[in-house]
């Protein structure tokens, strides 16, 4: 297994496969790519499996069907686990969790995000579908936070932690779902007894969380927090319709109040050269948005994200034609992961003919 972990630190691999029938895989900038040598046996992925966890965990497995967990390989990386069964075998998922915390310009979060860190209260939302970066973002907004805000104690309830927080200027507590305390609802309720200014909920994944981490927002802390979701009106939509039908209204009235912006992202291949690039629509909650909100208008939100700029809204069409007109990433992806496509191919054509009036001209 030593062996493996620094093959995917040296290759910059996200991600390492193990399953019975093949040989690993490594994912590198996005690609599967197999591990020469032989296929795996059920007793190899059980060797491997044991190698990098406790006794417990391979208990839970046998119980529930799997395990996350998360582990350090030395100084060089940490990596955050999913061990389960697999049609009767032992089979893993290990997603690689750099050591260093890489800065907003690193990641490319567009700088109006930084205004965003010192609200005094609030619920920010980091969206995106798995393998989009969200916690890589959010580890670097908690640095910032960590690094400039003295009077800050910051709780964060992960499930496993990933990126391990030293203690800056602020006071940084870090509990995991299943070790430190049973459940995400359960650490943010016992957290608003620990003196919090800021929380970070890794998941809101069931209503429970949701519930609480708003309350949380609401009393007067300012609460990160994450959805599998792409868009603005999806991620409000997702939040609204995980309450029963006679509490939406209300649930409505709240995030319209409490929420102060949601960060979607997703990460894109690299049309220059090996890499991923990220691309973000970022919405600020506005006196308009908050009454689109209210009145169930949701749909509507993307003409408030179009002409918000002034609030430090762009949305992730926009986002990616300036990574195509920069060279980053290549047109197929601007279409697919565009939200308008229609309109997207409309604007690809004015770019492509701006581009070869300006080289016509250049040859004159």
């Amino acid at each position: 297994m030593a062996d493996l972990l620094q093959l995917v630190i040296s290759e910059g691999s996200s991600d390492l496969h193990i399953r019975v029938g093949i040989p690993p895989v490594v994912r590198v900038h996005g690609i599967l790519q197999r591990v020469e040598g032989p296929a795996l046996r059920p007793e190899d992925t059980e060797e491997l499996m044991r190698s990098i966890t406790s006794e417990d965990h391979v208990q839970q497995i046998r119980e529930k069907g799997g395990a996350d967990f998360g582990f350090a390989f030395g100084e060089l990386a940490r990596f955050r686990v999913s061990a389960f069964k697999e049609k009767g075998n032992l089979a893993l998922v290990l997603r690689q969790i750099p050591s260093k915390l890489l800065t907003m310009e690193q990641i490319g979060i567009p700088a109006s995000v930084r205004d965003l860190l010192y609200k005094p209260r609030g619920l920010i939302l980091v969206t995106g579908p798995t393998g989009s970066g969200k916690t890589t973002t959010l580890a670097s907004l908690i640095n910032i936070l960590n690094e400039e805000r003295d009077e800050a104690h910051i709780i964060t309830v992960e499930d496993p932690i990933e990126y391990y927080h030293k203690h800056k200027k602020a006071v940084v507590t870090q509990r995991e779902v299943n070790i430190d305390v049973p459940s995400f609802a359960e650490a943010i309720r016992r957290a608003l007894r620990q003196d919090p200014d800021i929380i970070l909920v890794g998941e809101l994944r069931d209503l429970e969380t949701m519930d609480a981490a708003i309350t949380a927002a609401e009393t007067g802390h300012l609460v990160f927090g994450t959805l599998h979701t792409t868009g603005a009106a999806k991620t409000i939509d997702r939040i609204v319709n995980a309450f029963p039908q006679n509490q939406q209204e209300q649930i409505r009235i709240q995030v319209s109040t409490v929420l102060q912006a949601v960060i979607s992202q997703l990460l894109i291949p690299r049309h220059d050269k090996p890499g991923r690039v990220a691309v973000f629509e970022i919405m600020v909650n506005t006196p308009s948005i908050a009454a689109l909100i209210r009145d169930n208008k949701t749909f509507r939100i993307q003409s408030d994200i179009q002409t918000g700029a002034k609030y430090g809204m762009v949305t992730l069409d926009s986002f990616l034609l300036e990574k195509y007109e920069a060279g980053l990433i290549a047109e197929e992806e601007v279409i697919t992961k565009s939200q308008d496509p229609t309109t997207v191919l409309m604007k690809l054509q004015e770019v492509k003919a701006a581009k070869a009036a300006a080289e016509m001209s250049a040859k004159r």
